[in-house]
């Protein structure tokens, strides 16, 4: 078969050695973060001097550099993120900002950025409909989410318009909540993930009825060889590896390998470097690997909660003298190891879990002891993996391509005085009705209209076909916060039926899902609401949804309170918030593994959590709900024009209520 141009290659570079390393292995693109506004905060990121060389190697070299700048925004922020992104442009000129944060297309371009923008997989671009909304506001390309199958990417590609491209995932870590809806660090403790903070709290260990395992730590995503069918879908333009948290092992194991299948397409070289791809991947040191739900027909394990699946490669076990000379622990190797590899102690939810370099070579079966911190005290037999390596070839390359860094453009980057237009907020903001939202009305009884409370009601197909006519016109309808592609055309009918019953309010949970709701001559005009789960936390991202269409907002769950306070004083549309209810931590398209639905379980601290479908999606929920009802007065006094309440049916089984959640009020969103 003959192939048209190939899609890019696009690396992770968590540091210089690792954007280095793509760049050796043959990688057309990399991605990375600076210091501030990256979806990860834990990797070590770069300054804009670092970007302005590496953009200069990559140019010279004929591959391209995308900053990610894919962090949700508060209010505060948009100064210092505007100033970031007028000082890229002026010193860098990297070719592509990755942003979650649908204020920043116009800050952007305010600040003068005149690159490209794509969509992060945080941004939840999921159906046709999100790709058209997108598209409309100046988007070309969108970062899709992991959980697609290829008959959905077809069906995306199939409708996409001609000069919209996708990018995807095809190699890397897997979270088991959909990208943008997961919340389960920020509850447990303000570390967002929308911010590049998550602590991870789905890869410990949970308990339910005496079944104890990793019920939700996915193994890895590799598609390696299936690559050959993406190549055939032409809006797909990226294929991309995750792992900005990785060392410069696993970057070029990783792009050398999806180089060598994509380099060998249509030739009759195509099974041995099949066969030399796989070995490559498999020396990468990455997780267990799984192909997610990219082929439909195949039902493919995600999560093995028995097993482990923690990066790297099981090198030795804990042990510790009989007669201690020394009272450090060490391992008998089962391969030689070499100065500056790293290891990893046990597992990330163990106390005494910790990374440590290899001071020396040590052989195959020798001693090498284990240097830990303070405090970390493993048991024998706790399990130490190989993490990253620093094989003297490997670093012969690093070194010579970093040579060729060395020798481009120097920049000093500058600070510059610059400060975000935005429109002026109204005068006064018109009091709406506040929300009950309920899965579906109580049984036997209709809502009746009242000046102070509007009934709010997940959308479904059974909660339309249970409203009549005459209660219809006074129902908030809340779509789900993600649609997926199979789904499309039956909400767009679904929405179409309750619009021709008289119902005229939504509330979207995602931006893009105004994209539904086409005038029509014979429909009422509506009255569409951004629900919370579009994590809306700045006055540039209102503005936005203004312009979309958009009469209303919910402000983001996850704000702190003086985040709350402050942003009715620059929006321009009247704000809402959830005030109580049970706010879930997570959103997945995985299917439960070993955790039974609507059945408490439990984490190591003893906190509850139940699981329960709705749709194709299934939610988590904390046993305690979120409450921050006793600063209604406070929030009406900062501008809040309407609030909801999230009602949920608890499972019988669900321990008693003892305490209650305010999220992020009396803390910070870090």
């Amino acid at each position: 078969m003959m192939y048209n141009a190939l899609p890019e290659i696009l690396a992770p570079a968590g540091d210089r050695s690792c954007f280095l390393a793509a760049v050796a292995a043959g990688a057309d693109a990399t991605y990375m973060g600076l210091k501030n506004f990256s979806a990860r905060a834990g990797a070590e990121n770069f300054s804009i001097a670092d970007i302005a060389a590496m953009v200069d190697l990559a140019n010279q070299h004929g591959r391209k550099v995308y900053v990610a700048f894919n962090s949700l925004l508060k209010g505060s922020d948009l100064g210092a993120a505007g100033r970031l992104i007028y000082r890229l442009q002026r010193d860098a000129q990297p070719h592509a900002l990755i942003i979650q944060d649908i204020g920043l297309i116009d800050i952007a371009r305010q600040a003068g950025y005149t690159g490209e923008l794509h969509l992060s997989t945080l941004s939840n671009i999921a159906c046709m409909q999100d790709v058209r909304a997108a598209y409309a506001l100046g988007i070309r390309r969108v970062v899709l989410p992991r959980e697609l199958s290829i008959d959905e990417i077809r069906l995306m590609d199939q409708n996409a318009p001609e000069d919209m491209n996708f990018e995807m995932f095809i190699h890397g870590a897997l979270c088991w909540c959909v990208s943008g809806r997961c919340y389960w660090s920020s509850y447990l403790g303000g570390k967002s993930g929308l911010r590049g903070r998550c602590v991870q709290p789905c890869r410990r260990m949970y308990q339910q009825k005496g079944n104890e395992g990793r019920f939700f730590s996915c193994q890895d995503l590799s598609l390696d060889v299936l690559v050959k069918t993406l190549v055939e879908i032409p809006h797909i333009r990226s294929l991309k590896i995750e792992g900005r948290k990785k060392g410069p092992h696993y970057v070029y194991h990783t792009a050398a390998a999806y180089r060598l299948l994509l380099d060998s397409l249509g030739t009759e070289d195509w099974p041995h470097a099949k066969k030399d791809a796989e070995m490559l991947l498999e020396m990468a040191l990455g997780r267990p690997v799984t192909r997610a739900r990219f082929l439909p027909q195949k039902n493919a394990e995600i999560s093995t909660p028995q097993a482990s699946t923690s990066s790297g490669l099981l090198v030795g076990k804990i042990q510790f003298e009989k007669n201690p000379a020394s009272d450090l622990p060490f391992i008998k190797p089962r391969q030689e190891l070499l100065p500056k590899d790293l290891l990893r102690i046990g597992y990330e939810d163990e106390p005494w879990h910790d990374t440590v370099p290899v001071t020396r070579r040590v052989p195959k079966a020798g001693t090498c002891r284990l240097k830990l911190a303070k405090g970390r005290s493993p048991k024998a037999g706790v399990p130490v993996f190989l993490i990253d390596r620093r094989e003297p070839g490997l670093m012969e390359i690093l070194d010579e391509w970093g040579e060729k860094l060395d020798a481009c453009r120097k920049v000093h980057s500058l600070a510059v005085d610059w400060a975000p237009s935005l429109p002026k907020r109204r005068s006064t903001v018109k009091r709406l009705p506040d929300q009950h939202v309920a899965a579906s009305l109580p049984r036997g009884k209709e809502t009746r209209p009242s000046r102070t409370m509007v009934t709010g009601l997940w959308m479904s197909m059974n909660a339309v076909s249970a409203v009549s006519k005459t209660v219809m016109p006074h129902i908030c309808w809340w779509l789900p916060p993600v649609i997926w592609p199979e789904e499309t055309d039956a909400w767009g009918r679904l929405i179409l039926r309750a619009r021709r019953a008289g119902s005229t309010m939504f509330v979207c949970n995602a931006p893009w899902q105004h994209a539904f709701f086409q005038p029509g001559a014979s429909l009422p005009d509506v009255h569409l609401t951004a629900g919370p789960f579009c994590n809306v936390a700045n006055p540039a991202s209102v503005a936005l949804l203004a312009r979309m269409g958009f009469e209303a907002a919910f402000a983001s769950p996850e704000l702190s309170s003086e985040d709350y306070l402050e942003l009715p004083r620059k929006s321009i549309l009247p704000l809402g918030m959830v005030l109580s209810g049970y706010w879930p931590v997570g959103i997945s398209r995985f299917g439960l593994n070993q955790v039974k639905p609507n059945t408490p379980f439990f984490s190591p601290k003893g906190e509850a959590f139940w699981a329960r479908n709705y749709g194709s999606n299934l939610w988590i929920y904390p046993a305690w709900p979120l409450d921050i009802s006793t600063h209604k007065q406070e929030l009406e006094s900062a501008g809040y024009a309407f609030f909801a309440r999230l009602d949920e049916n608890l499972p019988r089984t669900m321990p008693p209520v003892r305490r209650t959640s305010a999220f992020n009020w009396n803390g910070a969103l870090l």
